[in-house]
């Protein structure tokens, strides 16, 4: 799974980029065809925002997420983009099961 992460108005300290690196790689766990993502932090007034897009075969997974410490978001992102995968994990296995007549 290949990263980038870029940053607008924020400097994208190492701290900040192992600790992206780390949750993303926790998603692997659960959904293994990730191919790459692109985060995009940023800073407005007292908002920590971040964005991230996951590129999975066929489709692609946006989430995004707001909380005045950037941690704090970068957990809600992974969260949001957790549930999202278990759901199209779902609905792509459901689906191949409907194909083999089950």
């Amino acid at each position: 799974m290949q990263v980038n992460i870029s940053g607008h108005q924020l400097e994208v300290t190492q701290p900040l980029r192992e600790y992206i690196e780390l949750k993303l790689k926790k998603l692997e766990g659960h959904f293994d065809k990730i191919t790459n993502v692109q985060v995009t932090m940023c800073v407005e007034k007292l908002k920590q925002k971040i964005e991230a897009t996951l590129h999975i075969p066929g489709n692609e997974v946006v989430a995004n997420a707001e909380h005045t410490d950037m941690y704090a978001a970068i957990d809600a992102l992974t969260d949001k983009l957790d549930k999202q995968l278990k759901k199209h994990k779902e609905k792509t296995q459901s689906l191949l099961q409907g194909a083999t007549g089950r």
